[in-house]
Formats: C-alpha cells, structure tokens, sequence
C-alpha cells in the first residue's frame, strides 16, 4: 500500500511559477513510477508528466513539454513538479500517482489532489 500527499498549490499569476510536490510512505518509493495528473472544472482527468522509478527517463504531455519538469528524490520519497510559464489553462487540481504504467495507464495509488490557480 502506498499513500501520498500533495502539497504546493495555491494561487499564482500568469507567467509565474509554481513547485508542487507529492510525499509518498509505504513500499519502496524507488520501486515506482511516479507521474502527475491535473483536471480542470468539468473536465477529466488528464496526464500531465511521469518519471522512471530510478528517475532516469521522464515523459511530458505536449501541453506541459518545456515548461514544467517532473523529478524525485528517493531520499526523502518525494517526486516534484516544477511549473513555469504559467497559463491560466494550466489551472486545475493536480493529482500524484504512484505505480504508474502510461498516460492512459494511471497507477492505483492517487493522492487527494492540490489545487492551483492562475489569473491572468
């Protein structure tokens, strides 16, 4: 079992940046891949970047490639999300997952979501 909390969110402009970061316990942190989600009101649920369980190999929706930057710190079992260039279509509540297999294959562990804002 593993269980993750996600912190970070909040309210931010337009063109500014953000850090989220999820904090997992339970089996081996380095033994998953960890990934992101966001969904924005009355949408569903849509990837949003992934990283290897060693951290070796990442992946990014399209929408996100070059702005924001999944990494993990296997020391301290947390993965981060590090969002820059904010748009106002980036806000949504953003959700950890853990055991991930692909963007269509979301893991089965989800943390309770952190929500993020931004106005123009």
């Amino acid at each position: 079992q593993v269980q993750l909390v996600e912190s970070g969110g909040g309210l931010v402009q337009a063109g500014g940046s953000q850090r989220l970061s999820c904090a997992a316990s339970g089996r081996t942190f380095s033994s998953y891949a960890m990934a992101w989600y966001r969904q924005a009101p009355g949408k569903g649920r849509v990837f949003v970047a992934a990283i290897s369980g060693g951290g070796g190999t990442t992946w990014y929706a399209d929408s996100v490639k070059g702005r924001f930057t999944i990494s993990m710190d296997n020391a301290k079992n947390t993965v981060y999300l590090q969002m820059n260039s904010l748009k106002p279509g980036d806000t949504a509540i953003y959700y950890c997952n853990a055991d991930w297999r692909a963007r269509y294959i979301p893991g089965a562990y989800w943390g309770q979501g952190t929500q993020v804002t931004v106005s123009a």
